[in-house]
């Protein structure tokens, strides 16, 4: 028993104290925060949280959790095949805190939850080849060749050691191009799909999708051509829509279903220019019935486009698979274009994922194939062990760490100055992301669940705030 009656008090007041700082520790809001003018690269900032502003001219972005839109399957990079050879040339001690940084979700990491890899090789492999490479002349109709020998060597491998840390991960594949002899030019460059045959090309994705599954890795979705409309890459093939259309319908739907193949087929895999593409494809009904939805790049194009594609068919989903970041970089330049357009734009335009292109690369943009992209930054540069984190990292991050699967885009209002996008996560956390897109600092309120506060960002600074 406490006899001293002022002891007792100190004690009480300071449980109290204890409870109370407890409270407000779960309750405050966090602001991770990137700003090129003062130096943060995703750092968690308190000194931005501030009391609400009473001043009517302080613009109030008003939170409506109640108002929901689609559910999010992850953010991520492409995972080519020359970013897996460079984390696989790791030590094993280096390699495994890399994997941990970017795949473990906790408060030391980014937490990347989707991942897009190539089909044979894309441009950003040392070397051109699909799965069933042949002699000149020479045909395999019943894909007796079929090998997955070129992935086995650092792709897999690097995919099984996510896949420990991260086993719900979904992983997007894509082909730049089928085996040359299926092609009505012989070249890894351009040319079509011989219709003769769509069934072989079929049966070799459902070979890769099984042989996949067989080493443990799963194939979340396909999209049935990278840059269907781009000839001009090492490797490519040119696919109309009206080509695809055909392609799914006759061979590729029907063919998954016999074989039991439940992976998502995506189409378009393009820019934003052609809305038309995926819309002349899910016109064919055929074809759209065995479709999930559409993939879309913004080298061409606004993002805005792709809300004209779930307009014409809001069953299917929408999917954002590439945007590259050219060496060397500008973390200013870059948050001032990938922010709004692509991390806020392409959720505010019903995209379930965003993906950058691509995760890693050497201090030189290796590798990539003969005529393959020779600019393209990764997310990070590896030199040996050596690990450069690049403006596309910090761009996935701001998403990556904090919307997991599962979460849904919910109603916030925007002005072009304060592009924002809006989450509740599976735990009932809310996800703002806001982008300073003026000329000169801001301040403004975040209003949400009848709670309200002010805070402030730089021109070209980026700011997750988790409520």
């Amino acid at each position: 028993m406490i006899k001293n009656k002022s002891l007792l008090i100190c004690l009480l007041i300071t449980a109290c104290a204890q409870v109370f700082n407890a409270r407000a520790q779960i309750t405050k809001p966090q602001l991770w925060l990137t700003d090129p003018t003062d130096s943060i690269l995703f750092k968690l900032q308190d000194k931005n949280i501030r009391k609400a502003d009473t001043n009517p001219n302080i613009f109030t972005i008003t939170i409506n959790k109640n108002k929901t839109y689609q559910q999010m399957d992850g953010f991520g990079f492409a995972l080519t095949g020359g970013s897996a050879a460079l984390i696989n040339q790791m030590h094993q001690s280096e390699q495994a805190k890399l994997l941990k940084e970017l795949f473990v979700a906790d408060k030391n990491n980014i937490g990347v939850t989707y991942l897009r890899i190539s089909i044979g090789s894309s441009d950003l492999d040392d070397h051109v080849f699909t799965y069933d490479d042949l002699e000149p002349g020479k045909t395999d109709a019943e894909l007796k060749k079929f090998s997955l020998v070129n992935d086995e060597k650092a792709l897999i491998p690097v995919l099984k050691k996510i896949l420990i840390l991260n086993p719900s991960i979904k992983i997007m594949a894509s082909p730049w191009s089928p085996p040359i002899w299926m092609k009505t030019n012989d070249s890894t460059k351009g040319g079509h799909l011989k219709p003769e045959y769509y069934h072989t090309y079929a049966q070799y994705l459902i070979k890769y999708i099984k042989g996949m599954k067989a080493l443990g890795i799963n194939i979340e979705a396909i999209t049935i051509q990278n840059e269907p409309l781009n000839p001009k890459n090492n490797p490519s093939m040119v696919m109309e829509a009206t080509e695809q259309a055909a392609f799914i319908a006759k061979n590729l739907g029907p063919e998954f279903k016999s074989a039991g193949i439940k992976t998502k087929i995506i189409l378009y895999d393009h820019n934003a220019d052609r809305p038309d593409y995926p819309i002349t494809v899910l016109n064919n009904p055929e074809a759209r019935k065995y479709t999930d939805g559409s993939a879309f790049h913004l080298y061409g194009g606004k993002i805005e486009a792709l809300s004209q594609v779930h307009d014409a068919y809001p069953d299917k989903n929408l999917y954002f698979t590439e945007e590259w970041v050219g060496a060397p970089g500008n973390l200013k330049n870059e948050l001032r274009f990938h922010i709004p357009e692509i991390i806020i734009g392409a959720p505010r335009n019903w995209c379930r994922n965003v993906i950058e292109w691509n995760l890693a690369a050497d201090q030189n943009q290796d590798p990539h194939t003969p005529g393959g992209c020779d600019r393209c930054l990764g997310a990070i540069t590896i030199i040996a062990d050596h690990v450069i984190r690049n403006p596309a990292y910090y761009i996935v991050a701001h998403a990556s760490k904090f919307v997991k699967p599962g979460s849904k885009r919910i109603e916030s209002n925007e002005t072009s100055e304060l592009p924002n996008v809006a989450y509740i996560t599976p735990a009932g956390k809310i996800v703002l992301i806001v982008f300073n897109n003026g000329t000169k600092s801001q301040k403004f309120n975040i209003k949400y669940n009848n709670k309200e506060f002010s805070s402030t960002l730089n021109a070209n600074a980026v700011g997750t705030y988790v409520l």
